[in-house]
Protein backbone atom coordinates (compact mmCIF):
# COMPACT_ATOMS: atom_id res chain seq x y z
CA UNK A 1 0.00 0.00 0.00
CA UNK A 2 1.29 3.12 -1.09
CA UNK A 3 1.60 6.02 1.91
CA UNK A 4 1.44 8.86 -0.59
CA UNK A 5 -1.96 10.95 -0.35
CA UNK A 6 -3.10 9.77 -4.04
CA UNK A 7 -4.23 6.30 -2.28
CA UNK A 8 -6.35 7.84 1.13
CA UNK A 9 -9.85 8.01 0.13
CA UNK A 10 -9.63 11.54 1.96
CA UNK A 11 -7.62 12.83 -0.20
CA UNK A 12 -10.67 13.03 -2.85
CA UNK A 13 -12.91 15.85 -3.04
CA UNK A 14 -17.08 14.93 -2.21
CA UNK A 15 -18.79 13.11 -4.85
CA UNK A 16 -15.71 11.82 -6.58
CA UNK A 17 -17.46 8.96 -7.57
CA UNK A 18 -20.07 10.93 -9.30
CA UNK A 19 -17.46 12.89 -10.82
CA UNK A 20 -16.08 9.56 -12.31
CA UNK A 21 -19.85 8.64 -13.61
CA UNK A 22 -19.90 12.06 -15.57
CA UNK A 23 -16.79 11.80 -16.81
CA UNK A 24 -17.13 8.36 -18.09
CA UNK A 25 -20.59 9.22 -19.53
CA UNK A 26 -18.98 11.84 -21.44
CA UNK A 27 -15.95 10.25 -22.15
CA UNK A 28 -17.98 7.09 -23.73
CA UNK A 29 -19.68 8.94 -25.89
CA UNK A 30 -16.53 11.07 -27.07
CA UNK A 31 -15.11 7.86 -27.24
CA UNK A 32 -18.04 7.05 -30.16
CA UNK A 33 -17.48 10.19 -31.66
CA UNK A 34 -13.48 9.40 -31.87
CA UNK A 35 -14.12 6.42 -33.41
CA UNK A 36 -16.76 7.24 -35.99
CA UNK A 37 -14.25 10.35 -36.66
CA UNK A 38 -11.56 8.09 -37.26
CA UNK A 39 -13.63 6.18 -39.44
CA UNK A 40 -14.47 9.31 -41.55
CA UNK A 41 -10.63 10.36 -41.69
CA UNK A 42 -10.05 7.01 -43.15
CA UNK A 43 -12.60 7.44 -46.21
CA UNK A 44 -10.99 11.04 -46.47
CA UNK A 45 -7.66 9.47 -46.74
CA UNK A 46 -9.01 7.14 -49.41
CA UNK A 47 -10.75 9.64 -50.88
CA UNK A 48 -8.24 12.61 -51.06
CA UNK A 49 -5.31 11.44 -49.09
CA UNK A 50 -3.21 14.63 -49.28
CA UNK A 51 -4.07 16.55 -52.42
CA UNK A 52 -4.43 19.85 -53.23
CA UNK A 53 -8.25 18.66 -53.05
CA UNK A 54 -7.84 17.43 -49.24
CA UNK A 55 -5.53 20.55 -48.39
CA UNK A 56 -8.46 22.72 -49.89
CA UNK A 57 -10.76 21.37 -47.92
CA UNK A 58 -8.89 21.10 -44.40
CA UNK A 59 -8.33 24.63 -44.43
CA UNK A 60 -12.55 25.71 -45.42
CA UNK A 61 -13.28 23.15 -42.14
CA UNK A 62 -10.57 24.22 -40.01
CA UNK A 63 -11.61 27.39 -40.32
CA UNK A 64 -15.58 27.28 -39.24
CA UNK A 65 -13.80 25.02 -36.79
CA UNK A 66 -12.14 27.16 -35.44
CA UNK A 67 -14.83 29.91 -34.34
CA UNK A 68 -17.23 26.70 -33.23
CA UNK A 69 -13.79 26.41 -30.82
CA UNK A 70 -14.15 30.02 -29.80
CA UNK A 71 -17.68 30.71 -29.91
CA UNK A 72 -18.82 27.91 -28.75
CA UNK A 73 -16.80 25.30 -26.97
CA UNK A 74 -14.41 26.69 -25.62
CA UNK A 75 -14.91 31.39 -24.40
CA UNK A 76 -18.99 31.06 -24.68
CA UNK A 77 -19.03 27.65 -22.49
CA UNK A 78 -16.52 28.94 -19.99
CA UNK A 79 -18.38 32.35 -19.89
CA UNK A 80 -21.84 30.61 -19.54
CA UNK A 81 -21.88 27.58 -17.35
CA UNK A 82 -20.40 29.61 -14.23
CA UNK A 83 -23.34 32.56 -14.87
CA UNK A 84 -25.58 30.31 -15.41
CA UNK A 85 -24.76 27.83 -12.65
CA UNK A 86 -25.26 31.45 -10.21
CA UNK A 87 -28.66 32.10 -11.85
CA UNK A 88 -30.19 28.68 -10.76
CA UNK A 89 -28.86 29.05 -7.63
CA UNK A 90 -30.29 32.92 -6.92
CA UNK A 91 -33.09 33.63 -9.36
CA UNK A 92 -36.58 32.83 -9.58
CA UNK A 93 -37.61 30.43 -12.82
CA UNK A 94 -39.18 33.45 -14.60
CA UNK A 95 -35.80 35.38 -14.75
CA UNK A 96 -33.49 31.94 -15.50
CA UNK A 97 -35.96 32.06 -18.72
CA UNK A 98 -35.52 35.40 -19.67
CA UNK A 99 -31.68 34.69 -19.06
CA UNK A 100 -31.96 31.72 -21.79
CA UNK A 101 -33.69 34.14 -24.32
CA UNK A 102 -31.79 36.92 -23.65
CA UNK A 103 -28.10 35.22 -24.68
CA UNK A 104 -29.15 32.85 -26.80
CA UNK A 105 -31.07 35.70 -29.09
CA UNK A 106 -27.96 37.78 -28.87
CA UNK A 107 -25.62 35.34 -29.51
CA UNK A 108 -27.51 33.86 -32.15
CA UNK A 109 -27.47 37.69 -33.66
CA UNK A 110 -23.78 37.83 -33.91
CA UNK A 111 -23.77 34.10 -35.40
CA UNK A 112 -25.95 35.57 -38.26
CA UNK A 113 -23.28 38.24 -38.81
CA UNK A 114 -20.54 36.54 -38.65
CA UNK A 115 -21.86 34.04 -40.82
CA UNK A 116 -22.90 36.22 -43.27
CA UNK A 117 -19.71 38.44 -43.38
CA UNK A 118 -17.39 35.18 -43.61
CA UNK A 119 -19.49 34.05 -46.97
CA UNK A 120 -19.17 37.25 -48.51
CA UNK A 121 -15.57 37.85 -47.64
CA UNK A 122 -14.17 34.42 -48.30
CA UNK A 123 -11.58 35.10 -50.50
CA UNK A 124 -10.11 37.71 -47.86
CA UNK A 125 -10.43 35.17 -45.12
CA UNK A 126 -8.51 32.37 -47.29
CA UNK A 127 -5.86 35.30 -49.06
CA UNK A 128 -5.12 35.97 -44.88
CA UNK A 129 -5.27 32.85 -43.46
CA UNK A 130 -3.59 31.01 -46.15
CA UNK A 131 -2.05 33.11 -48.65
CA UNK A 132 0.59 30.56 -49.65
CA UNK A 133 -2.77 28.55 -51.35
CA UNK A 134 -2.78 32.26 -54.27
CA UNK A 135 0.09 30.53 -55.83
CA UNK A 136 -1.91 27.94 -56.96
CA UNK A 137 -5.27 29.21 -58.56
CA UNK A 138 -7.03 26.02 -58.59
CA UNK A 139 -6.60 25.61 -55.38
CA UNK A 140 -7.43 28.71 -54.15
CA UNK A 141 -10.92 29.11 -55.72
CA UNK A 142 -11.74 25.44 -54.57
CA UNK A 143 -10.97 26.93 -50.59
CA UNK A 144 -12.80 29.69 -51.19
CA UNK A 145 -15.64 27.75 -52.89
CA UNK A 146 -15.82 25.29 -49.90
CA UNK A 147 -15.51 27.95 -47.18
CA UNK A 148 -18.75 29.77 -48.49
CA UNK A 149 -20.33 26.12 -47.72
CA UNK A 150 -19.00 25.55 -44.88
CA UNK A 151 -18.62 28.91 -43.04
CA UNK A 152 -22.38 29.06 -42.19
CA UNK A 153 -21.92 25.57 -39.89
CA UNK A 154 -20.92 28.44 -36.84
CA UNK A 155 -24.50 29.45 -36.72
CA UNK A 156 -25.59 26.20 -35.89
CA UNK A 157 -22.75 24.55 -34.13
CA UNK A 158 -22.31 27.40 -31.96
CA UNK A 159 -26.33 27.19 -30.68
CA UNK A 160 -25.77 23.42 -30.17
CA UNK A 161 -22.46 24.46 -27.81
CA UNK A 162 -25.27 26.81 -25.73
CA UNK A 163 -27.92 23.48 -25.57
CA UNK A 164 -24.41 21.85 -24.09
CA UNK A 165 -24.00 24.41 -21.54
CA UNK A 166 -27.21 24.18 -20.18
CA UNK A 167 -27.40 20.72 -20.26
CA UNK A 168 -24.35 19.84 -18.87
CA UNK A 169 -25.19 22.38 -15.76
CA UNK A 170 -28.20 20.02 -14.98
CA UNK A 171 -25.78 17.15 -14.79
CA UNK A 172 -26.93 15.42 -18.63
CA UNK A 173 -23.24 15.22 -19.96
CA UNK A 174 -24.08 12.18 -22.44
CA UNK A 175 -26.56 13.88 -25.02
CA UNK A 176 -23.45 16.86 -25.87
CA UNK A 177 -21.01 14.39 -25.79
CA UNK A 178 -22.82 12.26 -28.90
CA UNK A 179 -23.29 15.26 -31.20
CA UNK A 180 -20.04 15.09 -32.81
CA UNK A 181 -21.20 11.19 -33.75
CA UNK A 182 -23.96 13.14 -36.61
CA UNK A 183 -21.04 15.58 -38.06
CA UNK A 184 -18.64 12.38 -38.73
CA UNK A 185 -22.17 10.25 -40.16
CA UNK A 186 -22.53 13.65 -41.93
CA UNK A 187 -19.60 13.29 -43.53
CA UNK A 188 -18.63 10.18 -44.40
CA UNK A 189 -22.15 10.02 -46.30
CA UNK A 190 -21.37 13.13 -47.87
CA UNK A 191 -18.12 11.39 -48.99
CA UNK A 192 -19.32 8.39 -50.23
CA UNK A 193 -22.86 9.55 -51.88
CA UNK A 194 -22.70 13.21 -52.35
CA UNK A 195 -18.85 12.97 -54.55
CA UNK A 196 -20.77 11.83 -57.26
CA UNK A 197 -23.36 14.11 -57.57
CA UNK A 198 -20.98 17.40 -57.41
CA UNK A 199 -17.83 15.71 -59.03
CA UNK A 200 -15.48 17.27 -56.50
CA UNK A 201 -14.70 15.84 -52.65
CA UNK A 202 -13.89 19.06 -50.99
CA UNK A 203 -17.37 20.82 -52.30
CA UNK A 204 -19.18 17.12 -51.16
CA UNK A 205 -17.64 17.07 -47.58
CA UNK A 206 -18.06 20.67 -47.48
CA UNK A 207 -21.97 20.28 -47.86
CA UNK A 208 -21.78 17.44 -45.10
CA UNK A 209 -20.33 20.16 -43.01
CA UNK A 210 -23.27 22.13 -43.27
CA UNK A 211 -26.13 19.44 -42.71
CA UNK A 212 -24.56 18.16 -39.86
CA UNK A 213 -24.50 21.99 -38.25
CA UNK A 214 -28.69 21.30 -38.60
CA UNK A 215 -28.75 18.00 -37.77
CA UNK A 216 -26.65 18.26 -34.42
CA UNK A 217 -29.45 21.13 -33.66
CA UNK A 218 -32.35 19.33 -34.17
CA UNK A 219 -30.73 16.43 -31.98
CA UNK A 220 -30.53 18.41 -28.80
CA UNK A 221 -34.21 19.92 -28.88
CA UNK A 222 -35.62 16.84 -27.13
CA UNK A 223 -32.85 16.83 -24.15
CA UNK A 224 -33.53 20.59 -23.64
CA UNK A 225 -37.57 19.54 -23.66
CA UNK A 226 -37.05 16.98 -21.26
CA UNK A 227 -35.16 19.39 -18.44
CA UNK A 228 -37.88 22.31 -19.44
CA UNK A 229 -34.85 24.82 -20.72
CA UNK A 230 -35.85 25.38 -24.19
CA UNK A 231 -34.48 29.14 -24.87
CA UNK A 232 -37.23 31.26 -26.97
CA UNK A 233 -34.35 34.22 -28.51
CA UNK A 234 -34.88 37.46 -27.72
CA UNK A 235 -32.77 40.74 -28.03
CA UNK A 236 -34.70 42.72 -25.12
CA UNK A 237 -36.22 41.96 -22.31
CA UNK A 238 -38.58 44.70 -20.68
CA UNK A 239 -38.28 43.86 -17.19
CA UNK A 240 -34.68 44.82 -15.85
CA UNK A 241 -33.16 42.55 -13.56
CA UNK A 242 -31.04 39.37 -13.12
CA UNK A 243 -31.98 38.10 -16.43
CA UNK A 244 -30.53 41.43 -17.69
CA UNK A 245 -27.52 41.35 -15.27
CA UNK A 246 -26.42 37.14 -16.14
CA UNK A 247 -26.89 38.28 -19.56
CA UNK A 248 -24.53 41.50 -19.98
CA UNK A 249 -22.09 38.92 -17.50
CA UNK A 250 -21.85 36.45 -19.93
CA UNK A 251 -20.78 38.29 -22.69
CA UNK A 252 -18.37 40.37 -20.33
CA UNK A 253 -16.65 37.41 -19.35
CA UNK A 254 -16.53 35.99 -23.39
CA UNK A 255 -14.83 38.92 -24.67
CA UNK A 256 -11.15 37.63 -23.23
CA UNK A 257 -12.47 33.90 -22.76
CA UNK A 258 -12.36 34.28 -27.18
CA UNK A 259 -8.74 33.94 -26.81
CA UNK A 260 -7.72 32.48 -23.47
CA UNK A 261 -10.19 29.60 -23.87
CA UNK A 262 -8.78 28.61 -27.61
CA UNK A 263 -5.34 29.25 -27.82
CA UNK A 264 -4.75 25.83 -29.39
CA UNK A 265 -6.74 26.43 -32.08
CA UNK A 266 -5.30 29.69 -32.52
CA UNK A 267 -1.57 28.01 -32.92
CA UNK A 268 -3.35 25.83 -35.88
CA UNK A 269 -4.38 28.91 -37.89
CA UNK A 270 -1.20 29.97 -37.45
CA UNK A 271 0.51 27.00 -38.45
CA UNK A 272 -2.02 26.33 -41.28
CA UNK A 273 -0.76 30.18 -42.28
CA UNK A 274 2.92 28.62 -42.57
CA UNK A 275 1.85 25.21 -43.77
CA UNK A 276 0.01 27.02 -47.01
CA UNK A 277 3.92 27.58 -47.80
CA UNK A 278 5.12 24.83 -47.42
CA UNK A 279 5.19 21.74 -49.82
CA UNK A 280 1.03 20.18 -51.22
CA UNK A 281 0.37 17.80 -48.47
CA UNK A 282 1.90 19.60 -45.41
CA UNK A 283 -1.19 20.86 -44.30
CA UNK A 284 -2.87 17.58 -44.91
CA UNK A 285 0.05 16.01 -42.66
CA UNK A 286 -0.80 17.78 -40.07
CA UNK A 287 -4.00 17.42 -40.55
CA UNK A 288 -4.64 13.72 -40.11
CA UNK A 289 -1.70 13.61 -37.04
CA UNK A 290 -3.81 16.03 -35.49
CA UNK A 291 -6.69 13.77 -35.78
CA UNK A 292 -5.05 11.00 -34.04
CA UNK A 293 -3.53 13.39 -31.54
CA UNK A 294 -6.99 14.62 -30.54
CA UNK A 295 -8.16 11.46 -29.59
CA UNK A 296 -6.94 11.09 -26.03
CA UNK A 297 -7.38 14.69 -25.95
CA UNK A 298 -10.90 14.50 -26.74
CA UNK A 299 -12.05 11.59 -25.11
CA UNK A 300 -10.28 12.14 -21.53
CA UNK A 301 -9.28 16.38 -21.92
CA UNK A 302 -12.80 17.54 -22.96
CA UNK A 303 -14.50 15.19 -20.65
CA UNK A 304 -12.68 16.52 -17.52
CA UNK A 305 -12.23 20.18 -18.65
CA UNK A 306 -16.44 19.69 -19.19
CA UNK A 307 -17.21 17.66 -16.41
CA UNK A 308 -15.34 19.97 -13.75
CA UNK A 309 -16.21 22.96 -14.81
CA UNK A 310 -19.83 22.88 -13.54
CA UNK A 311 -18.78 21.12 -10.02
CA UNK A 312 -15.74 24.34 -9.84
CA UNK A 313 -18.93 26.81 -10.14
CA UNK A 314 -20.91 25.32 -7.55
CA UNK A 315 -18.03 24.84 -5.27
CA UNK A 316 -17.10 28.71 -5.81
CA UNK A 317 -20.44 29.77 -5.69
CA UNK A 318 -21.02 27.64 -2.24
CA UNK A 319 -17.70 29.42 -1.24
CA UNK A 320 -16.12 25.51 -0.74
CA UNK A 321 -12.23 26.80 -1.32
CA UNK A 322 -11.12 23.48 -0.06
CA UNK A 323 -13.41 21.27 -2.04
CA UNK A 324 -12.30 23.87 -4.93
CA UNK A 325 -8.86 22.87 -4.74
CA UNK A 326 -9.19 18.66 -4.22
CA UNK A 327 -11.55 18.48 -7.15
CA UNK A 328 -8.80 20.31 -9.37
CA UNK A 329 -6.12 18.18 -7.90
CA UNK A 330 -8.35 15.04 -8.98
CA UNK A 331 -8.27 16.42 -12.45
CA UNK A 332 -4.71 16.85 -12.30
CA UNK A 333 -3.92 13.41 -11.68
CA UNK A 334 -6.22 11.95 -13.80
CA UNK A 335 -4.77 14.34 -16.49
CA UNK A 336 -1.20 12.93 -15.69
CA UNK A 337 -2.47 9.41 -15.34
CA UNK A 338 -4.05 9.13 -18.56
CA UNK A 339 -1.69 12.13 -20.68
CA UNK A 340 1.83 10.37 -20.07
CA UNK A 341 1.14 6.89 -21.32
CA UNK A 342 -0.61 8.16 -24.00
CA UNK A 343 2.39 10.40 -25.39
CA UNK A 344 4.61 7.10 -25.09
CA UNK A 345 2.44 5.24 -26.74
CA UNK A 346 1.42 7.39 -29.45
CA UNK A 347 5.47 7.98 -30.08
CA UNK A 348 5.97 4.85 -30.40
CA UNK A 349 3.67 3.13 -32.29
CA UNK A 350 3.38 6.51 -34.57
CA UNK A 351 3.76 4.47 -38.07
CA UNK A 352 2.17 1.58 -37.01
CA UNK A 353 -1.35 3.95 -35.89
CA UNK A 354 -0.75 5.90 -39.33
CA UNK A 355 -0.36 3.28 -41.69
CA UNK A 356 -3.02 0.90 -40.40
CA UNK A 357 -5.55 3.83 -40.37
CA UNK A 358 -4.77 5.91 -43.34
CA UNK A 359 -2.75 3.81 -45.75
CA UNK A 360 -5.44 3.40 -48.08
CA UNK A 361 -6.57 4.50 -51.79
CA UNK A 362 -4.64 8.03 -52.51
CA UNK A 363 -3.27 8.00 -48.92
CA UNK A 364 0.76 6.76 -49.66
CA UNK A 365 4.07 5.83 -47.96
CA UNK A 366 5.31 9.18 -47.76
CA UNK A 367 2.26 10.51 -46.55
CA UNK A 368 2.50 7.51 -43.60
CA UNK A 369 6.22 8.67 -42.82
CA UNK A 370 5.08 12.55 -42.97
CA UNK A 371 2.24 11.73 -40.70
CA UNK A 372 3.55 9.56 -38.02
CA UNK A 373 6.40 11.94 -37.45
CA UNK A 374 3.98 14.89 -36.95
CA UNK A 375 1.76 12.68 -34.82
CA UNK A 376 5.16 12.33 -32.80
CA UNK A 377 5.86 16.00 -32.52
CA UNK A 378 2.15 16.96 -31.55
CA UNK A 379 1.85 13.98 -28.68
CA UNK A 380 4.90 15.31 -26.92
CA UNK A 381 2.72 17.75 -25.77
CA UNK A 382 -0.79 15.74 -24.99
CA UNK A 383 -0.27 16.02 -20.98
CA UNK A 384 0.14 19.90 -21.22
CA UNK A 385 -3.22 20.17 -23.66
CA UNK A 386 -5.04 18.10 -21.37
CA UNK A 387 -4.03 20.18 -18.51
CA UNK A 388 -4.96 23.42 -19.62
CA UNK A 389 -8.41 21.78 -20.42
CA UNK A 390 -8.55 21.32 -16.67
CA UNK A 391 -6.66 24.29 -15.18
CA UNK A 392 -8.87 26.59 -17.43
CA UNK A 393 -12.15 25.83 -15.56
CA UNK A 394 -10.37 26.92 -12.37
CA UNK A 395 -10.17 30.36 -13.41
CA UNK A 396 -13.81 30.20 -15.90
CA UNK A 397 -15.37 29.11 -12.39
CA UNK A 398 -13.95 32.39 -10.29
CA UNK A 399 -15.81 34.28 -13.30
CA UNK A 400 -11.66 35.11 -14.28
CA UNK A 401 -11.70 35.13 -18.16
CA UNK A 402 -9.04 37.65 -17.90
CA UNK A 403 -5.75 35.42 -16.70
CA UNK A 404 -5.80 32.32 -19.42
CA UNK A 405 -6.09 35.30 -21.67
CA UNK A 406 -2.91 36.13 -20.40
CA UNK A 407 -1.27 32.78 -20.63
CA UNK A 408 -2.80 32.32 -23.93
CA UNK A 409 -1.07 35.09 -25.26
CA UNK A 410 2.37 34.13 -24.17
CA UNK A 411 1.52 30.75 -25.52
CA UNK A 412 0.80 32.19 -29.01
CA UNK A 413 3.49 34.02 -29.41
CA UNK A 414 5.96 31.31 -28.36
CA UNK A 415 3.98 29.22 -30.81
CA UNK A 416 4.44 32.02 -33.96
CA UNK A 417 8.05 32.36 -32.92
CA UNK A 418 8.99 28.60 -32.60
CA UNK A 419 7.00 27.70 -36.14
CA UNK A 420 9.07 30.05 -37.98
CA UNK A 421 11.98 29.17 -36.56
CA UNK A 422 11.56 25.40 -36.26
CA UNK A 423 9.29 24.93 -39.80
CA UNK A 424 12.98 26.39 -41.85
CA UNK A 425 14.45 23.36 -40.60
CA UNK A 426 12.05 20.93 -39.78
CA UNK A 427 9.01 21.71 -42.02
CA UNK A 428 5.28 20.52 -40.64
CA UNK A 429 6.87 18.25 -38.23
CA UNK A 430 8.46 22.19 -36.63
CA UNK A 431 4.84 23.00 -36.84
CA UNK A 432 3.78 20.57 -34.78
CA UNK A 433 6.48 20.80 -32.36
CA UNK A 434 5.57 24.27 -31.33
CA UNK A 435 2.12 23.67 -30.54
CA UNK A 436 3.58 21.10 -28.41
CA UNK A 437 6.25 23.80 -26.67
CA UNK A 438 3.62 26.15 -26.51
CA UNK A 439 0.85 23.62 -24.54
CA UNK A 440 3.60 23.43 -21.72
CA UNK A 441 3.59 27.46 -21.44
CA UNK A 442 0.16 27.62 -21.57
CA UNK A 443 -0.16 24.86 -18.76
CA UNK A 444 2.88 25.77 -17.10
CA UNK A 445 1.50 29.75 -16.60
CA UNK A 446 -1.89 28.55 -15.60
CA UNK A 447 -0.75 26.57 -12.31
CA UNK A 448 1.42 28.94 -11.50
CA UNK A 449 -1.04 31.52 -11.05
CA UNK A 450 -3.79 29.08 -9.51
CA UNK A 451 -1.19 28.54 -6.92
CA UNK A 452 -0.26 31.90 -6.71
CA UNK A 453 -3.91 32.80 -6.04
CA UNK A 454 -4.29 30.40 -3.77
CA UNK A 455 -7.63 28.72 -5.48
CA UNK A 456 -5.34 25.12 -5.91
CA UNK A 457 -2.67 23.67 -3.17
CA UNK A 458 -1.85 20.32 -4.52
CA UNK A 459 -2.11 17.67 -2.17
CA UNK A 460 0.56 15.91 -0.81
CA UNK A 461 2.00 12.73 -2.61
CA UNK A 462 2.80 14.16 -6.20
CA UNK A 463 6.46 13.53 -7.26
CA UNK A 464 6.18 9.44 -5.88
CA UNK A 465 2.57 9.74 -8.10
CA UNK A 466 4.78 11.36 -11.18
CA UNK A 467 7.28 9.24 -10.39
CA UNK A 468 5.08 6.16 -10.53
CA UNK A 469 3.45 7.16 -13.55
CA UNK A 470 6.25 8.14 -15.70
CA UNK A 471 8.04 4.43 -14.80
CA UNK A 472 5.21 1.92 -15.63
CA UNK A 473 4.70 4.55 -19.18
CA UNK A 474 8.33 3.83 -19.58
CA UNK A 475 8.03 -0.16 -19.48
CA UNK A 476 5.14 0.12 -21.54
CA UNK A 477 6.12 1.99 -24.12
CA UNK A 478 9.88 -0.09 -23.90
CA UNK A 479 7.82 -3.06 -24.09
CA UNK A 480 5.81 -1.96 -27.40
CA UNK A 481 9.10 -0.94 -28.83
CA UNK A 482 10.47 -4.20 -28.50
CA UNK A 483 7.80 -6.42 -30.47
CA UNK A 484 7.17 -3.97 -33.00
CA UNK A 485 8.42 -4.14 -36.14
CA UNK A 486 9.56 -1.29 -39.00
CA UNK A 487 6.68 0.50 -40.89
CA UNK A 488 8.20 -0.90 -43.85
CA UNK A 489 7.06 -4.38 -43.03
CA UNK A 490 4.02 -2.91 -41.00
CA UNK A 491 3.08 -1.93 -44.45
CA UNK A 492 3.44 -4.84 -46.33
CA UNK A 493 0.47 -6.76 -44.27
CA UNK A 494 -3.30 -6.69 -45.35
CA UNK A 495 -5.19 -3.94 -44.39
CA UNK A 496 -7.26 -6.16 -41.30
CA UNK A 497 -4.29 -7.64 -40.44
CA UNK A 498 -2.59 -4.44 -39.86
CA UNK A 499 -5.74 -2.98 -37.56
CA UNK A 500 -5.78 -6.24 -35.67
CA UNK A 501 -2.30 -6.22 -35.01
CA UNK A 502 -2.40 -2.68 -33.72
CA UNK A 503 -5.25 -3.48 -31.64
CA UNK A 504 -3.58 -6.27 -30.20
CA UNK A 505 -0.76 -3.77 -29.29
CA UNK A 506 -3.11 -1.38 -28.08
CA UNK A 507 -4.47 -4.16 -25.45
CA UNK A 508 -1.24 -5.28 -24.75
CA UNK A 509 0.18 -1.82 -23.96
CA UNK A 510 -3.13 -0.84 -21.87
CA UNK A 511 -2.36 -4.55 -19.54
CA UNK A 512 0.85 -3.76 -19.25
CA UNK A 513 0.54 0.17 -17.78
CA UNK A 514 -2.14 -0.98 -15.61
CA UNK A 515 -0.08 -4.00 -14.32
CA UNK A 516 2.94 -1.94 -13.88
CA UNK A 517 0.88 0.74 -11.75
CA UNK A 518 -0.51 -2.08 -9.59
CA UNK A 519 3.11 -2.88 -8.87
CA UNK A 520 4.62 0.03 -8.30
CA UNK A 521 1.79 0.66 -5.68
CA UNK A 522 -0.62 2.94 -7.54
CA UNK A 523 -4.21 1.95 -6.56
CA UNK A 524 -6.24 3.40 -9.41
CA UNK A 525 -9.43 2.51 -7.85
CA UNK A 526 -8.83 5.31 -4.89
CA UNK A 527 -9.65 7.93 -8.18
CA UNK A 528 -12.83 6.53 -8.05
CA UNK A 529 -13.92 6.62 -4.59
CA UNK A 530 -16.69 8.10 -3.85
Amino acid sequence: MSVDQFQKPASQPKGTGKLLKSTAAFGSMTVISRITGLARDIVFAQLVGSTFVADAFFVAFRIPNFFRRIFGEGAFSAAFVPVYTQQQANSSQSEIQGFLDLVTGRLATVLIILSTVGVICSPIVISILAPGFRADIDKFQLTVESLRITFPYVLFVCLVALSAGILNTHGRFAAPAATPILLNISLIASALWLTGVTQNAAIALSIGVLGAGVFQLLFQLPFLIGIGKIPRPRLRRKVKGDAEKGAKEVYRLMLPAVFGASVAQVNLIVNTFIASFLVTGSVSWLYYSDRLMEFPLGVFGVALGSVILPRLSKEHVDSAHQEFSRVLDWGMRWCLLIGIPSTVALSVLAEEIVASLFYHGAFTETDVVMSARALVAFSIGLSALIAVRVLSPGFFARNDTKTPVRAGAIAMVVNAVLAVVLAISFQHVGLAAAISVAAFVNAGLLYYWLRRDRAYNPQSGWPMFIFRVATASFIMGIALWWHSPSHVVWLDYGIVERVFRLLGYVIAGVAIYVASLLALGIRIHQLMRK
